[in-house]
């Protein structure tokens, strides 16, 4: 099967963790896409959701699933997001999409994190994947300096030429160069580094549950 394939596979396969009349935690990038698709097709059955993202707030709504803001809702049963990598023990980096920081309030919202993913995004140590970290643009240099002493190399990501905006405003830098070896020391130390917004090292908010599309079929995880 083709990676689209794959990611429609688990995309559908998501829908099993969903209870009929609750409200659903959505994030965003290509294989939610195919979650959301899937998602219209019971969405007679559930109460809304609450999106990770603008992206995935128009694409819910356009599929005419109603969309709560995360501040209207005091729990999620679920909350079903993609990642860009992850590990053996569940731990992720996210952010390939530009909502790492929303994406990380409503994981943190949530009782039960389900990530979808195709067997390409499975790994034995985080890191080969550019690392996303969301910074204050006045610190965007500041930051970069930093990871360099840790041995990264941090870009500023570009769009049409100038600094991509988040949905919050701020900008992103993309990190190469690091083996992440200890994801819940790494994201507690750049946390504390003032002007970072986010990093996207996902470890204290680690999925629980991963579905991964694989050749054989969809092979659940659980961490």
């Amino acid at each position: 099967m083709t990676q689209d394939e794959l990611k429609t596979l688990v995309g559908q396969a998501a829908l099993h963790y969903v209870d009929a009349g609750s409200i659903v935690g959505v994030g965003t990038g290509s294989t939610v896409n195919k979650f959301i698709d899937a998602l219209a097709t019971m969405k007679d059955r559930i109460a809304g959701a609450v999106s990770s993202s603008a992206a995935s707030t128009e694409r819910l709504q356009a599929l005419g699933i109603k969309v709560f803001d995360a501040s209207e809702v005091d729990e999620l049963a679920v909350y079903i997001d993609g990642a860009d990598e992850i590990d053996h023990a569940g731990y992720m980096i996210k952010g390939g999409g530009a909502a790492l920081t929303r994406e990380k309030i409503v994981a943190a919202q949530s009782r039960k994190f389900v990530c979808i993913a195709d067997q390409s995004k499975y790994v034995a140590t985080l890191g080969c994947y550019p690392l996303p970290v969301e910074v204050i643009p006045m610190a965007a240099k500041r930051v970069a300096q930093q990871f360099l002493a840790l041995g990264g190399t941090a870009t500023l990501r570009i769009k049409d030429g100038a600094p991509l905006v988040t949905d919050n405003g701020q900008y992103l830098l993309d990190v190469t160069g690091l083996k992440i070896t200890d994801p819940l020391a790494f994201e507690s130390q750049v946390n504390q580094w003032p002007g970072v917004v986010t990093v996207g090292v996902f470890a204290f908010q680690k999925a629980h549950v991963c579905l991964l599309g694989t050749e054989d079929g969809v092979k659940t995880l659980v961490f």
